[in-house]
């Protein structure tokens, strides 16, 4: 099985940051792409970034530049920091990873628990 572990998200005032951390474990011989979701309440679950094996990422135009996704060395981490927060960014933060478990087969996609973001003063 595969883990996905969230951390970092918290209480921000608005305009203030916060970097969200996001760690795989478990039976994985490779991951492909990784990104983050967020899910605001009675809101549908939105795509926030994506980046993949190489390096290469993906941004939802609504956040006009103000994060910025990365991955660790060891490519089974992904970090999402987040500046000039707004309180429109206020939700629950998903991780999740596209995840080869063997050298055959298909990739599975895996989620996080979640971790909150709250945008207030």
């Amino acid at each position: 099985q595969v883990q996905l572990v969230e951390s970092g998200g918290g209480l921000v005032q608005p305009g203030g940051s916060l970097r969200l951390s996001c760690a795989a474990s478990g039976s994985i011989f490779k991951i492909f792409t990784m990104g983050w979701y967020r899910q605001a309440p009675g809101k549908q679950r939105e795509l926030v970034a994506t980046i993949t094996s190489v390096n290469s990422t993906a941004y939802a135009a609504s956040l006009k530049g103000r994060f910025t996704i990365s991955r660790g060395n060891a490519k089974n981490t992904v970090y999402l920091q987040m500046s000039s927060l707004e309180p429109e960014d206020t939700a629950a933060y998903y991780c999740y990873a596209n995840v080869a478990q063997y050298s055959y087969g298909s990739s599975i996609a895996y989620w996080g628990q979640g971790t909150q973001v709250t945008v207030s003063s």
